[in-house]
């Protein structure tokens, strides 16, 4: 197979805002991070998103714009011992060096700890990128002096833009015609990742070229033919790791369709494969509540204990409590019914606007507000049989709204009846 010196994802790493594809919210004409590029006043920050939207291009850009030194580390491979051989170095230089944290939400709160003084005193300007959210990754002294910039998944068009640059350079690579009649398997597969998207099209094109070298019409690509060739080279596609997402969505969906083989089989692949044990028990701690919930209110519990004690008991032992929870909420009833109450009810708060809240049901401090009605016909539940008494609890546009359907499980059925025996015909429980 035709061997590259370099990556075509690598060769095509946009060098400028001009040539950076996605994110207009934040580069685009007039947005916050071009301004403060402009100004030439560049604060601490971390770039938030998902894989291959642009997190590591943008922070070279923000050097090279800038003029300053950059240094790059790895949260993955990099101690406190390398943060303070930068920050040595950032002493001896005229203006401050940006120093890029590669999954900064992996350092330790020490590591974290040993960059606090260098961003206070404005030794480095610190950029971290993180697929995690930072607020439950990030110390807070830390992130109190960053700037988050959220970096949003890539649209189609964007894809498709990155498709064009790639067809050019690799026309011109192979110094042969080749044609894109289908790209649909080259998008789904790439997930929105732009560099998924780059590897796996030179990928294809490169296993296409060496199967018909010795033919001397165009190269035409076909979404069998990138499906075919990806799956026929699976190991070299994911030499860059791009089956750590795939890895941990197989993880919780076989956790979502009760298979504890399956689950245990992916945990053993991220386990194996050196994934942060705590991104395995939040992942958990998710699901518990978006597809169990009331089903087992346990397995919240358990979720929450198992993410509690993987933080003391560290690795490699903590992989049997993973394994343990995983068998469990596998094992489980299921309901996502709490996670589409939560999403029907803030449609209807979007759609709706701030609705007044019932009289009976406000607060009222001062005399005024009572002088208004506000609590006024209140009923105390605990004043009523049954610790019930019925009432008007929603704003009168959208009385009689049914936001929470229970699932069908044992224990969410017996909460249809407890609330059917409640409310009558009210809610049609």
């Amino acid at each position: 197979m035709t061997q590259q010196a370099q990556p075509l994802a690598e060769q095509l790493r946009p060098q400028s805002l001009d040539e950076y594809i996605g994110q207009e919210h934040l580069v685009g004409e007039g947005a916050i991070l071009r301004r403060a590029l402009d100004s030439g006043r560049i604060p601490s920050m971390i770039f938030w998103g998902p894989p291959g939207v642009g997190k590591t291009t943008l922070a070279n850009i923000v050097a090279k714009r800038t003029d300053r030194q950059f240094y790059v580390l790895s949260a993955v491979s990099s101690g406190v011992k390398d943060v303070r051989d930068v920050i040595d170095k950032a002493r001896m230089l005229p203006n401050p060096p940006i120093l890029f944290i590669d999954e900064i939400h992996r350092f330790s709160k020490s590591q974290q700890d040993s960059l606090l003084a260098a961003v206070e005193k404005g030794l480095v300007t610190l950029i971290g990128a993180t697929t995690e959210n930072p607020s439950f990754e990030v110390i807070a002294p830390l992130l109190s002096r960053m700037q988050i910039y959220v970096l949003k998944p890539l649209e189609i068009h964007h894809l498709l833009l990155l498709l064009d640059y790639a067809m050019g350079a690799l026309k011109q690579r192979y110094r042969r015609d080749i044609e894109l009649k289908e790209n649909g398997a080259l998008i789904q597969i790439s997930g929105g990742d732009a560099r998924k998207l780059l590897n796996a099209i030179e990928l294809v094109v490169d296993v296409l070229h060496e199967e018909t070298a010795a033919k001397s019409e165009p190269l035409i690509i076909t979404d069998q033919d990138a499906k075919r060739c990806i799956q026929n080279n699976l190991v070299k596609y994911d030499k860059q790791g791009e089956m750590h997402y795939d890895v941990i969505s197989a993880f919780i969906k076989s956790l979502r369709g009760s298979d504890p083989n399956a689950a245990v089989y992916y945990l053993a692949r991220m386990v194996e494969a050196g994934e942060d044990p705590l991104f395995i028990a939040r992942r958990m701690l998710i699901l518990a509540s978006e597809d169990i919930g009331n089903a087992n209110p346990n397995a919240l519990l358990l979720a929450n204990s198992c993410f509690d004690a993987v933080k003391k008991i560290g690795w490699p032992e903590s992989r049997i409590i993973l394994s343990q929870t995983a068998i469990y909420l596998a094992s489980s009833a299921k309901s996502n019914a709490a996670y589409l109450a939560i999403n029907k009810a803030q449609e209807i708060v979007k759609t709706k606007g701030d609705l007044s809240v019932p009289l009976p049901l406000r607060n009222a401090p001062t005399k005024l507000m009572k002088s208004l009605g506000y609590g006024e016909s209140y009923k105390y539940a605990h004043d009523f049989p049954g610790n019930f008494a019925a009432q008007e609890f929603l704003p009168e546009g959208i009385a009689n709204t049914r936001i929470f359907d229970p699932g069908d499980n044992p224990r969410e059925q017996e909460m249809r009846k407890a609330l059917r025996d409640k409310w009558k015909e009210k809610y049609g429980y």
